[in-house]
């Protein structure tokens, strides 16, 4: 499985991670290429700046030396990367515009999802504050009225203020309006739109400042699985 270099510099890989492949079996792949990369930072992850999950598409950064991958990490820790995803969530959003602010943490009941907090609540003690910003871009609407038979289907560009394991989706389903396609986070008998066979989540752009002090920004299409999707919700 390859993965497209969006952009490369002396000091990063900007690769366009197809869906279906973990970061660590990624970094694998170019290391075969780039050989230094297993020279920056620690193994398994070597230069990863930050993770996508394994069946997420789109935008990935790659760090190709201990100097930048520090200066990369730190923008993410620091709030100033901005990141934006494109998702189809399950159901008709009434607001074109929202804010989903909340605290997550890892599910006491299972593991390996991760859980909505409120402050306050039992458990929610030292949950970190998880920030999603949406916006409609388009909404696909059996017999044009509210979501009836579960046939309905809202597109959304979502902007992460901060960057907590799965918060899109945990963020979505908690509002009762999961990711199609997303099976750990999914209602019960939730449907899915035809040819769709893992979460529609794309990272679709990202702005970060380069060592050099300049921002640089990086843009990467919907995939042609998920392209194929929506030609056949338009229809």
């Amino acid at each position: 499985m390859k993965s497209k270099i969006i952009y490369e510099d002396d000091n990063i890989l900007v690769t366009d991670k197809p869906a279906g492949i973990d970061v660590l079996s990624l970094i694998k792949l170019l290391s075969k290429k780039h050989p230094n990369l297993k020279n920056v930072g620690k193994a398994p992850r070597y230069g990863i700046v930050h993770r996508l999950d394994k069946d997420t598409s789109g935008i990935l950064l790659v760090a190709k030396n201990n100097k930048s991958l520090i200066f990369f990490q730190n923008q993410f820790k620091q709030r100033r990367v901005e990141k934006r995803y494109t998702a189809l969530i399950i159901g008709i959003l009434k607001y074109n515009r929202g804010e989903i602010r909340t605290l997550i943490g890892r599910n006491p009941k299972n593991r390996k999802k991760q859980k909505v907090f409120l402050k306050g609540e039992p458990g929610s003690k030292e949950k970190r504050e998880a920030i999603s910003e949406y916006k409609v871009i388009e909404r696909f609407s059996a017999q044009g009225g509210p979501a009836k038979g579960g046939k309905d289907y809202t597109l959304v560009e979502v902007k992460t203020k901060t960057g907590r394991k799965h918060q899109i989706r945990c963020h979505f389903s908690y509002l009762g309006y999961p990711l199609a396609g997303d099976k750990k986070y999914k209602l019960k008998n939730q449907p899915c739109p035809e040819g769709l066979n893992r979460q529609f989540l794309h990272a679709s752009y990202m702005k970060i400042k380069l060592p050099d002090g300049k921002d640089k920004e990086f843009i990467s299409e919907l995939p042609e699985d998920l392209k194929k999707v929506m030609e056949k919700l338009k229809v």
